[in-house]
């Protein structure tokens, strides 16, 4: 790794990326936020470059060096990205059940609903029965008085 005590605007780009690299690695980044996972395009960044501008042709050890890194601390931790995404899929399931849930509310409200207004039906239908039979049902002062 080429290092220098040149001020950064004087290092060769070469110089640039490797200080990049390093401080991607150290999770200390001056550019990128922290927590950047360590890629060829977020090296670039890093070094105030355009991804394009870290080619293999132009720097094999380090583009070399990077993807060894990368492939040697995969299994670390998931990327930022891969952190985010498994963070929608959970939201994602929670809104779903979340729904499902209201949906659910939904239909039991509706049956209630329905249950009350049958038996609100049914009462008044009983009354008015009850109504009826005691309209034909003879009273008991009239049987006493026709002994």
């Amino acid at each position: 790794m080429p290092t220098s005590d040149k001020p950064d605007q004087k290092l060769s780009a070469e110089e640039r990326f490797y200080a990049a690299f390093k401080r991607l690695k150290l999770n200390l980044p001056q550019v990128l936020p922290k927590g950047t996972p360590v890629s060829q395009n977020n090296v670039a960044k890093e070094a105030g470059c355009d991804p394009s501008a870290l080619r293999k042709t132009r720097f094999p050890l380090l583009v070399l060096a990077i993807q060894e890194w990368v492939e040697a601390h995969k299994s670390e931790q998931p990327s930022e990205r891969q952190r985010l995404l498994k963070q929608r899929r959970k939201n994602r399931d929670t809104k779903e059940i979340i729904a499902d849930l209201k949906q659910q509310r939904d239909r039991a409200v509706a049956l209630l609903a329905d249950a009350d207004l049958r038996i609100v039906e049914l009462s008044e239908k009983v009354a008015d029965m009850q109504t009826r039979l005691d309209q034909l049902q003879p009273s008991a002062s009239i049987l006493n008085l026709s002994k």
